[in-house]
C-alpha cells in the first residue's frame, strides 16, 4: 500500500486517487492517522492513509456478491457483469437510442438536437420540441408527465425492447411511469444499468421541460420492489461490517431515490451514518460510523 498525507483526512485520500489514477469504488482506503492541529504550532500532524488499487477480479467477485438474494427471475433478466467495460457498453446502448429518437424527430421537425456521447445528460437537447414546431417549456405536471411518456417510448422501441408507458401516484405524490415490455432484460440490463440510465435520463428531461418539481420514478416488472428488498440488505450487511472494521465502506453509483432507501434503512441506527458525494449519474452513498462508541 502507498502512503499519502494531507492536511486532512479527505485531501490525503484526494491526493492518493489522483496520484494513483484511480476513483473511490476501485480502491482500499485505511486511515493511518487523522490530522492534528496542536498547540501554538507544536504538535501538528498531517493526516496520514494508505491506498491501494482492488484488483479488477476483485472488484467483480463483489459486484456478483452484492446481487446475491435477488430473485432468480429478476437476475435472469439482469446478468452479472463480466467486464469493468461493460457499464460503459449500457450507457453506450441508451445514447444511441436517444440518438435514433431524436434524429427522428429532427426530421420531422426540420430541427437538429445537439448529442453528447461523454454525459447521459447531454443527451436531452437544449430545446425539446414536441411533434408540432413548439418547444416544450413550463409544462404543467400532466402535461410534463405525458411528453416523458411519449419519449421514453420512442427510446425503449429503438432499444428493441418496445414498450408500453402506464403511469401511476403514489400517496406522496411521486409518479411512477412503468415499462411493460415483453423484453424486460433488455430495458433492466445487467445490475439495472439501462433502467437507471432511463432514470436518470427521465430526471434530466423533467427538470428542462416542467414549470414545477416533478419526481418520477421509472420502473420495469416489479424491479424496483424487489430493488429496494436488496438495498435493505445491503444497508444492514454494509453497516454491520462499517461497525465491525471501523472502515467507511463507499458503494456503487445509484439514483437518488435508491441513495435515499439505503439512508432511511440506517436512520434508526446511531452508530452509523451514511451522506451522499459525487455528481450525478455517478453519485454514490458512503456508509461510515457516526462517532459514538458502540
Amino acid at each position: 500500500m502507498a502512503i499519502f498525507k494531507g492536511r486532512t483526512v479527505e485531501e490525503a485520500i484526494e491526493r492518493g486517487l489522483k496520484e494513483l489514477g484511480i476513483s473511490k469504488e476501485k480502491a482500499h482506503v485505511h486511515i493511518k492517522q487523522t490530522e492534528k492541529k496542536g498547540f501554538l504550532g507544536f504538535g501538528r500532524k498531517l493526516a496520514e492513509v494508505e491506498i491501494d488499487g482492488i484488483a479488477e477480479d476483485v472488484i467483480m467477485q463483489a459486484d456478483r456478491h452484492a446481487v446475491r438474494g435477488v430473485p432468480d427471475e429478476i437476475r435472469a433478466q439482469a446478468e452479472p457483469v463480466k467486464s469493468a467495460s461493460e457499464a460503459t457498453v449500457e450507457l453506450s446502448k441508451v445514447v444511441s437510442a436517444v440518438k435514433q429518437a431524436e434524429e427522428g424527430d429532427a426530421k420531422k421537425n426540420s430541427s437538429k438536437s445537439e448529442v453528447g456521447a461523454d454525459k447521459l445528460a447531454a443527451t436531452v437537447p437544449t430545446e425539446l420540441a414536441s411533434e408540432g414546431n413548439e418547444f416544450l417549456e413550463n409544462l404543467d405536471e400532466k402535461t410534463t408527465l405525458a411528453e416523458l411518456a411519449k419519449y421514453l417510448t420512442k427510446i425503449t422501441k429503438e432499444l428493441g425492447a418496445p414498450a408500453l408507458v402506464k403511469i401511476s401516484r403514489d400517496s406522496t405524490g411521486v409518479a411512477t411511469l412503468s415499462l411493460e415490455s415483453t423484453k424486460q432484460g433488455i430495458l433492466i440490463g445487467k445490475h439495472g444499468k439501462i433502467l437507471n440510465s432511463l432514470q436518470y435520463l427521465s430526471q434530466v428531461f423533467v427538470h428542462r421541460v416542467a414549470e414545477g418539481k416533478v419526481s418520477v420514478i421509472i420502473n420495469v416488472g416489479d424491479y424496483r420492489e424487489k430493488r429496494k428488498e436488496v438495498l435493505t440488505r445491503l444497508a444492514k450487511r454494509t453497516a454491520e461490517n462499517v461497525k465491525r472494521t471501523g472502515q467507511p465502506v463507499f458503494l456503487e453509483p445509484m439514483p437518488a431515490f435508491e441513495r435515499k432507501q439505503i439512508h432511511a434503512a440506517l436512520a434508526k441506527d446511531p452508530y452509523i451514518s451514511t451522506h451522499s458525494e459525487g455528481d450525478d449519474p455517478y453519485r454514490y452513498l458512503v456508509v461510515e460510523k457516526s462517532g459514538r462508541r458502540i
